[in-house]
């Protein structure tokens, strides 16, 4: 059971991680997927 709670937490650990970091780095998906023709609020 421990180990199963301890990779539930690295879970959500990277996944909090992966979203800050990618964020900040500018791959947001609006960013991506967006030209230069659509406006986003």
């Amino acid at each position: 059971m421990r180990t199963f709670l301890l990779a539930c937490v690295a879970t959500v650990a990277i996944s909090i991680a992966a979203y800050y970091g990618l964020h900040n780095a500018g791959f947001s998906s609006q960013d991506v997927n967006s030209g230069s023709s659509v406006r986003l609020d």
